[in-house]
This record gives C-alpha cells, structure tokens and sequence, in this order.
C-alpha cells in the first residue's frame, strides 16, 4: 500500500443533509458512511481509496439496506424493546480536536423516552473509533439487554466479476487469536469464513485470554477490515456471510457486541451511560498495512491519556515467590540487575506474606502492608536501596481481589458478588459497591505515597466467570454487575494516573487476561502472558504485538521457565522488539557467568541506544503472521522508523530447518537509501543499498531450531 508519511492527514466529517440524510466518515483514504432512513441509522458501507460513496451522485455505491436483515449502524434494546428503529433524527455536528475531529450524531426513540449520542472519533488513519451515550429521558428506571456498539454490512462483492470458479466459502477470510486459554495467548490464524454466521467471543461465553480483535479480508479484491472492542468485560465479534449459490453476489455483515447476563445495566431516571468504544480500521493490503493503520490510531487517540504516555520504555526487573525474597536476597538482585543494565526493580506477589508463604500470596491479597517478618524495617528499605543505585522501585498488587486473609473478606462479605446460582465468589471485588470502590483507590494511593512507588504493577487474578455476577442495584431490580464494575475501574485507574503523572502504570492480569484497550488507556505497559518459555513464546510476542503497539507490550527474559528452551540469544531477542524485561541469571551465592552478562549487557546497551528510541513511533512488520510451533520456516518480526532510516529484525528458527540457511527480505526499506547494517550474531557490519537489501535479501544463517539472529540497519 502506498504510504505518504510526510504528507498532511486527511479528515472531514461530510455531513449530506436532505430526507434520507448521510454521514461521511472520511480518514487518510478510509471512507465509512452511515444513512438515517426510514427511522433507522443503517451502515451505508467503506471505501479504502479515499471516494465519498456518493462520488457519482447519480449512481451512489452505498450498500442497498434491504441485503441485509440488520442493516443497522448499532443495536439496543431497552425493557425488551430493540431502539434500532423508531428513531427520529435531532442532530449532527463535528469539533476539530487536537489532532482529529469528534462526530456526534443526536438520535430520539419515538418507542422509548432515550435520546442516543453516537460519538466518531478519527484522526487521520485510515481509523475511527465509535462509542454511545444512551440518555434515559424518563423519571423510571430502564434496562438494558442488548448493545452491539457498531454493526450492519460492511461489504458487497459480485464475486462473478472475478471469475465463474469463485467457491463462496472462499471469497473472504477471517482472523483473530484463536487461544483463549491462559499461557497459548494470541495464535493468530487465518480461516475461510463460511456463509453463515461466525462469531469470536472473550471472557463471557469463553476464559478471559482472548484479546478482543478480528480481521476480516476480502480475497477477490484485497479489502481489509481490523476492528477491536475496547472492553474488560464480554465482548463478541460475529461476521456473517450471505452468498446464496442462486445468487452472483455475496453480502458481509459485522458486529461488534458487549456480552453479559441480562439485563447487563440497568438506567436509573434521567441517566446517562456511555457505553465502551469500538476501533474499526479499514484498508488495501496485508495484515501489516491494516495494524500500521490501527497503531497510529491507538496512539493518536485511544491510548492518549495525556499521563499515560507511551515513551517509558524503561528495562523492568523483579523478583516474586519464585525466590526467598529476603532483603538480603533482593538487595543481591537489585545489585545484579544493575549490572545487567536494569532500570527499575519490581517486587512481585508476595511481600503481604510471611517467610517460607511466598507461595500463597493469592490467600494474602488485600494484606496490602510488608509482612514485618519479611520486611523488618518496611519495604521502604529495599525502595531507598534502588534508588541509592540510580534504579527506581516498583511494587505488584493485585487490588481487585480479596485473599482469604485478610481483614475485609472476612469483614466485608458484601463487597462480593454472587453468581447466577446465588453463591458468593471467591475473591472477586465488585467496585459496584461504592465503598468498596473507595477502599481500592484509597489503598493504591497509600502503597504509591508510603512506599515511595516509582511503578505499581497492577495484578488481576480471578475467574472470568466472576465478574458477571449478579447484584441489586437500581430499585432492588438484579443486574450483572460487569458494565458497572469495570467502568468503576477504569474511574478508579483514571483518577490514580492523574494524581500520579510521574508513576509508571504496568498492567498485568495473570498473564494476558486483560489486554484490551479499555484498561490499556491507564497503563504505560501490560504483561500479555506468562509464558515466557519458547517456541510458544514466540508466537505470543507476534500476536500481541498485532494487537498492541509493540512498546507496550512487555516480554520477559530469563523468568518463568524461559531459561530452560531455546538459546540465551534467543530469549533475550524475543524482548527486544517490545518492552524488555529481565529476570536473574544466577541465584545469590553463585558466581555470574561472566560471557553470559557480557551478552545481557550488549544487548541491553543495543535496547536503550538503538531500539527503544524508534519504539513510540514504530511501524512494526510481521514477516510471518501465521506462525506454527514444529514449522521449519523462520519467524520474523521487525520494526522501523516511518520515514525508513532505521529499524532492527529479530529472526528465530522455531523448528529444525530443511535448509542451512534463508535469506530475510527486510520490509522497513527505501530502495533510494544506503544502509549500514550489522547481523548482531558475529557483529559483521557492511554497507548495501536499499535496492539490494529489497532484491537479494540478507542471507542468514540458522542451522538448528531455537536459535536466532538480530539485524540492525541504519541509514548512512
């Protein structure tokens, strides 16, 4: 796909007034336009080359509604009754925001007393996001049991343009991460999408480890959708394909949903709930064309809380129940990061607990002060030591559950919800409780203030299941706690980073469990799994760093059973192209392996010097998106400048190879430029051009699996 880096963003709200009026969505070349017909706002369809669907007024390309049994732009449905219709239109009008314009189109139910403000958020990629305000007009309480926050045909191709042969179970393909269990996070794959519907859940109907993403391509002529739902909480993506066999054309329609028990929230009289937001991308291309689009957007205007910016890349290290976790010990590890070019030293789960109980640290939330066993002088002793080291302090908490020990689950049973049969959950901390909501923020403001925090890592260890409990809230009327649980939440983290600008906020979830952009919106970083150990690792980093922008996206070397698969160069080189994180390589007592360190500390230099400057504003290249464990073929992952000066290339043999070498093709190159570029394994540096590197290749060298390479390149 052509790419004008330095040319200006384009993007206009195209407002067509008249008796079925229209709303043009236009970004870099992504046209989205939405009609009001009839008392409906229905999905008039995309354009990826930049063309109004009206560019010839007399012969518009809009999508025709009555393809489709649900054209319509949203669904909700309110005490039983579907608002996508009976709608009457009040308003339309666009504000330039820094760096892109807001839309917010005004509905009226005639059915139901509910004024609807669907907001459009675009910056210039070929991006938007979309979200919903549903006013309750009324004195009485409503509720709510169904929210699809975009919807309606997104597509129409005359598959018999293309040829007589097409097979309609062919004509387009649909991606996601196809794990939703813990440790085999990501594995993106791409399917044929059947003529029927298909629909990808997470958390509500399946465990909590599935990020909220999906691709749909057309394969006939290169179209490409990506869109994730930027929620905590159940979600569903459903496409679904019409292309009867008596029929020449095929008809796409999508939705992306919020998922819960019903009713999911329940309206007191005259509220107003904001529902979560959609990211919908749309382009011609490759997977890497559509997340280069849908990364510029996340930064620009999803991921831009001004105090959760992005550019805090600095090298973690801790230290958990995986060790004894004595001062002594953690002073010997602060010593030994720092050697290894650490930056902040992060004390895990387990410092509530006393000596030898590392272990049950779940049992311990809640405890939220430094067992005095553990910690004679207070945990402040190991915080003054790392900043005597020029290292700054980093504390885990997992706030959000309440371990059997401690004081409030005991005391405090109502700040858990029940489930469905009536049973109270375990650990669960529901924050539609409101002084269980103040409990948590009051305490995460004490531990940053008392223990000198530089970073909280912030913990999230519970069932999904939990969190669709059930509770009575508005009028004793019972409702799923998850909409207003976790919009609390993300209260919560708001009012922490504003009132903590200078503290990094590490996100965390038992690994990979809650990655979305909704509570990413807080956070500098986030874990996205715990395992760390290849060649599944490595199909980890390459899925999540499709989802998320790669400098938040932490990976960890050396911790968590990475050490016993694969090459040193290897696992190191698997946290390189994102957020690095290092755990010890040798316990207190041993003599460190002084070629091992040597190797740590070039590659950390090579991190901070080289790579984590281009970070922020990197386009990242994913060589191999489909990647298998036993494949024989390399994994590549690369990330670049956008102007192309400068990028790095990790490469990693997964399975033994049916050849000695292969070459690499870089991606982040200009033909017109000369590069120096150094092959990390041997520190062979050479001068070619760009031409060459696009034509020849780069011949590499990796004879047997679990080994790899790092390419370097910069231009001279």
């Amino acid at each position: 796909m052509i790419s004008l880096e330095n040319a200006k963003k384009f993007f206009d709200a195209y407002y067509q007034p008249g008796e079925t009026p229209v709303f043009s969505y236009r970004s870099g070349n992504m046209v989205y336009e939405e009609a009001f017909m009839g008392g409906c706002l229905v999905s008039a369809g995309y354009n990826c080359a930049g063309y109004p669907l009206n560019v010839l007024s007399n012969f518009p390309s809009r999508l025709d509604s009555d393809d489709f049994t649900e054209p319509f732009a949203f669904n909700i449905e309110i005490d039983g009754q579907s608002l996508d219709y009976g709608l009457k239109f009040v308003d339309f009008n666009s504000e330039k925001t820094d760096g892109g314009i807001l839309c917010k189109l005004i509905l009226e139910s005639e059915i139901k007393p509910i004024r609807l403000k669907i907001f459009t958020r675009f910056d210039g990629s070929q991006s938007f996001s979309r979200w919903i305000e549903i006013e309750n007009l009324s004195d009485s309480t409503m509720n709510l049991s169904r929210l699809t926050i975009l919807g309606g045909g997104i597509d129409e191709t005359e598959a018999k343009k293309y040829s007589e042969k097409t097979n309609r179970n062919e004509l387009y393909s649909i991606g996601y991460f196809e794990s939703e269990q813990w440790g085999i996070e990501g594995s993106f794959k791409w399917h044929n999408l059947p003529c029927y519907a298909v629909s990808i859940d997470t958390r509500f109907n399946r465990d909590r480890f599935r990020h909220p993403i999906i691709f749909i391509k057309n394969n006939l002529n290169g179209k490409i959708w990506a869109s994730q739902i930027c929620w905590s909480g159940g979600c569903r993506f459903t496409a679904d394909l019409n292309a009867p066999l008596l029929r020449d054309d095929a008809y796409l329609s999508f939705k992306a949903e919020i998922t819960a028990h019903n009713p999911m929230y329940v309206l007191e009289g005259k509220e107003v709930f904001t529902s979560p937001c959609v990211v919908m991308c749309h382009a011609i291309g490759d997977s890497d064309d559509i997340i280069r689009e849908m990364h510029s957007h996340i930064r620009r205007s999803v991921l831009n809380l001004p105090e959760a910016s992005n550019d805090i890349n600095l090298i973690g290290c801790g230290m958990g129940a995986e060790h004894d976790m004595s001062v002594e010990t953690s002073k010997a590890f602060i010593r030994q990061f720092k050697e290894m070019g650490g930056e902040v030293f992060i004390v895990d789960a387990g410092w509530q607990c006393p000596p030898h109980d590392e272990v049950e640290w779940g049992n311990y939330n809640g405890i939220n002060t430094p067992d005095p066993a553990r910690y004679p002088n207070g945990i402040t002793e190991i915080a003054d030591y790392c900043h005597e080291n020029g290292m700054k302090f980093g504390l885990w908490v997992d706030i959000e559950n309440l371990g059997k020990y401690c004081r409030e689950f005991k005391e405090k049973p109502q700040w858990r919800g029940e489930n469905i049969f009536g049973k109270q959950t375990d650990r669960f901390l529901d924050f539609t409780v409101p002084e269980a909501a103040k409990w948590a923020e009051d305490e995460l403001a004490r531990i940053i203030t008392e223990y000198k925090l530089d970073l909280l890592r912030v913990d999230y260890n519970t069932s999904h299941r939990d969190y669709f409990a059930i509770r009575a809230v508005v009028d004793e009327k019972q409702e799923c706690v998850s909409l207003r649980h976790f919009n609390a939440v993300y209260k919560m983290y708001e009012n922490l980073k504003k009132r903590f600008p200078d503290v990094i906020f590490e996100n965390c979830a038992g690994g990979g469990g809650r990655t979305d952009l909704g509570i990413m919106r807080f956070f500098h970083h986030t874990w996205v799994s715990d395992n760390q150990c290849a060649p599944i690792s490595l199909t980890i980093t390459n899925s999540a760093t499709m989802a998320l922008p790669p400098e938040r996206v932490d990976r960890l070397f050396a911790g968590m059973g990475c050490h016993k698969y694969g090459s040193l160069e290897l696992q190191l080189r698997n946290t390189m192209l994102g957020h690095m994180s290092l755990n010890v390589i040798a316990p207190v007592g041993a003599q460190i392996n002084s070629q091992q360190l040597e190797f740590i500390k070039h590659s950390t230099d090579i991190y901070k010097r080289f790579i984590r400057p281009i970070l922020p504003e990197c386009i990242v290249y994913h060589h191999t998106p489909e990647i298998e464990t036993d494949s024989n073929e390399l994994y590549i992952l690369e990330i670049g400048t956008p102007d192309k000066s400068k990028g790095a290339a990790a490469v990693f043999r997964m399975a033994n190879p049916t050849l000695n070498s292969d070459r690499v093709h870089l991606k982040g190159i200009d033909s017109s430029k000369k590069y120096r570029v150094t092959l990390d394994n041997n520190t062979e540096t050479f001068e070619v051009t760009g031409n060459e590197l696009k034509v020849n290749g780069i011949k590499i060298h990796l004879p047997t699996a679990l080994t790899s390479e790092l390419i370097l390149f910069e231009e001279i």
